[in-house]
This record gives C-alpha cells, structure tokens and sequence, in this order.
C-alpha cells in the first residue's frame, strides 16, 4: 500500500481535508479537479484510468485506496454542474466550483484556465 503515491485533497490538518475525506469516505465526492499549472510545477501528468492512489486523512495518514476512473486535462470552460456536484461540497452551479476553487488555488479561474478534472472510486478503506 505505501507504494502506491499519495492522494491528497486539500492541506493536511486542515478542516478541508477533514471535510474532503469525509465525503470521500461517504461516497459523495467522486471527483476532484486541480490547476493544470500545478501539475506541471510538480512532475506530474495528468493520471491514467485504472491508477490506484492511497487517500490521505486529515493527519496525513493513509485512510483509502481510490482509483481513477476518467482525468482529462480541460479548461474550465468545460467544467459542467454534474461534474461540479460529483466534487461532493455541496456545489449547486459552475460558478459556486469557481468561486470555490479560486479561493483555494488563490488566484482567478477564467474559461481558458487549465483544469485536471479526475474522477475516481473509493476501492477500499484502510
């Protein structure tokens, strides 16, 4: 298990996390999206259908084992309401995931903005 990489949502210790995985954990977050910028800056690719992830908890400490169903690199323009409510935070719109998404990635989202869009499943709690 610990040699397969991490599956972060949010920053460890934070109520985020501690929300993100819960839902995770719930079945109501089935997808998450981050900066495509991001993925650049750290070595990483958009992730294969079929890749196995461990989910880290609130303390950083390995909770689930998801797998990615679908990650397309996208922009934002193409985020639509069902994949916004699949995110599991109660988005009800586009514009309640942008609001949202700006506030954490500190910086504006406009419709060019390069998303990683990554669905996935809960294969196992740990």
């Amino acid at each position: 298990m610990t040699e397969l990489p991490p599956f972060e949502l949010g920053y460890p210790r934070t109520e985020l996390r501690r929300q993100l995985v819960a839902a995770v954990l719930a079945g109501e977050k089935t997808a998450t999206s981050g900066l495509w910028s991001d993925f650049v800056a750290e070595g990483d690719d958009v992730p294969a259908a079929g890749a196995r992830f461990v989910l880290h908890d609130f303390d950083d400490q390995p909770s689930a084992i998801v797998e990615v169903t679908d990650a397309r690199r996208i922009p934002a323009g193409e985020i639509d309401v069902a994949f916004a409510r699949d995110e599991g935070e109660g988005f009800e719109s586009v514009e309640d995931w942008r609001i949202a998404h700006e506030h954490f990635f500190q910086q504006s989202i406009a419709p060019d903005t390069e998303i990683v869009a990554i669905r996935f499943r809960l294969v196992k709690r740990l």
